[in-house]
């Protein structure tokens, strides 16, 4: 875990993400006991459900609601009346030991869900990111230790592996050009760790059949790993079907014109967003967010799998970033930039 900077919390400030919250993480950690969430197969899902002293329960029910209103209505608390806590579960494994809220609607019975975490700088760069650079949009704030993040809808990868991915509906090729684009979008910011289980498969049905969308859920491992090859999703074993499912429905040409077609749109979204990406980049490069060794490892990787000598100059894995942005996506940035009718700096 790595404390949030000063800077950081500027830049958060600036963008709307740090607020005044009416509970912290600390908070739910005084519950009096627990029991474990286990699947329909009886297998342990590593979740706790949690319970509360009475004394205790009032203020936490009360702060937990307002954090939901504050995240999805920017704290219009006319909405509040018929929300309440249904359940609270606490996480043991990772490093994050997330709180997840569950707030219920009692006129309909209809519930979402929501995060409570310890505020981790890697993870906060890997939200911004994801936020930025993505096709996904990410809602989060921080209030100083705590950070609160939206649920993020979908089916586990490891889940949609069991049940979904043989079955007779699902569009191969599709799904195959998804997880192509995915694994580039990873390797580009430099977003670790993404096995099956820390992403989730979103399905639109479409005029036909589905288009698929694959959304990482899990940001703790942004930028801290030395080996090159964490960053891939592709070299995971627990991804072996998907890389398998890739291989049987695309051919080179379409694999690379994949990737190309993913860096464009990165490229896109960077312009779009150029002076936040730069205040974010400017805080990130001089922020310690890993150890010196894996810094110099992934350095040496980098060069050697891109065949470039820059990332030698590199300092900081905020540093790293920055130069695998430019260097993956120089070509399309200068494709963007002679684009008619787009004015760009």
């Amino acid at each position: 875990m790595y404390p949030v900077t000063p800077g950081l919390r500027q830049y958060l400030k600036k963008h709307g993400r740090e607020v005044n919250l009416p509970i912290a993480y600390h908070d739910l950690l005084n519950y009096t006991w627990s029991v474990p969430i286990k699947d329909k197969d009886g297998k342990d899902t590593l979740w706790e459900k949690t319970s509360y002293d009475s004394h205790d329960w009032n203020f936490i029910r009360e702060g937990l609601v307002k954090t939901y209103a504050i995240l999805k209505t920017e704290g219009d608390l006319r909405y509040t009346r018929h929300l309440d806590v249904a359940r609270i579960d606490y996480c043991t494994f990772g490093n994050s030991n997330p709180f997840r809220i569950r707030i219920v609607n009692k006129f309909n019975d209809n519930y979402d869900h929501y995060y409570i975490k310890i505020a981790d700088a890697s993870r906060i760069y890997g939200l911004e990111l994801e936020h930025i650079l993505s096709p996904n949009r990410i809602t989060f704030l921080t209030c100083k230790d705590t950070l609160v993040e939206e649920h993020i809808p979908g089916i586990p990868g490891d889940i949609f592996i069991e049940t979904m991915l043989d079955a007779p509906e699902t569009n191969a090729i599709r799904l195959a050009k998804e997880f192509v684009k995915f694994n580039e979008r990873c390797f580009v910011r430099l977003l670790g760790d993404m096995r099956s289980y820390n992403f989730v498969i979103d399905i639109t049905p479409d005029i036909e059949g589905y288009q698929y969308r694959i959304r990482c859920i899990d940001f703790d491992q942004q930028s801290y790993e030395g080996r090159k090859s964490l960053y891939l999703p592709q070299f995971f074993k627990e991804n072996i079907a998907f890389v398998q499912l890739a291989l049987n429905n695309l051919n080179a040409e379409s694999i690379e014109q994949y990737r190309f077609e993913e860096r464009t749109l990165i490229a896109l979204r960077l312009t779009a967003s150029r002076y936040r990406i730069k205040d974010l980049l400017d805080i990130m490069t001089t922020d310690t967010i890993s150890t010196p060794e894996k810094i110099s490892q992934l350095k040496s990787e980098l060069n050697e799998y891109l065949q470039t000598k820059v990332f030698s100059k590199c300092n900081t894995m905020g540093d790293v970033v920055k130069t695998t942005l430019k260097q993956t996506l120089r070509k399309s940035l200068v494709l963007v930039q002679k684009t008619p009718g787009k004015e760009h700096d």
